[in-house]
């Protein structure tokens, strides 16, 4: 799962006009890292909740450009497996 959960953000952001060279679990997804801005952050957000049918919220949200690419998918990860065990 967590590498379908990779293979996704990284093709989002090249569908978001994001190079993804170099991009790895410990890429930041802010400004130091990927350079998300915050809007590309809550673009992100939504992507992966309509393809994942995860939710985020604004809290949540705004944290993500502290994470790595690989904590971003270990939450992506551990949300799809909660919701599937409910």
């Amino acid at each position: 799962m967590k590498d379908e959960t990779r293979q996704f953000l990284l093709d989002t952001l090249t569908t978001m006009n994001y190079p993804i060279d170099g991009v790895d679990d410990d890429t930041m997804l802010g400004p130091s890292g990927a350079d998300l801005q915050s809007l590309a952050l809550a673009e992100l957000a939504v992507r992966v909740e309509d393809h994942f049918g995860v939710r985020f919220n604004d809290d949540e949200s705004e944290m993500l450009a502290g994470m790595t690419m690989g904590e971003f998918a270990d939450l992506v990860e551990s949300r799809v497996q909660a919701k599937s065990a409910s």
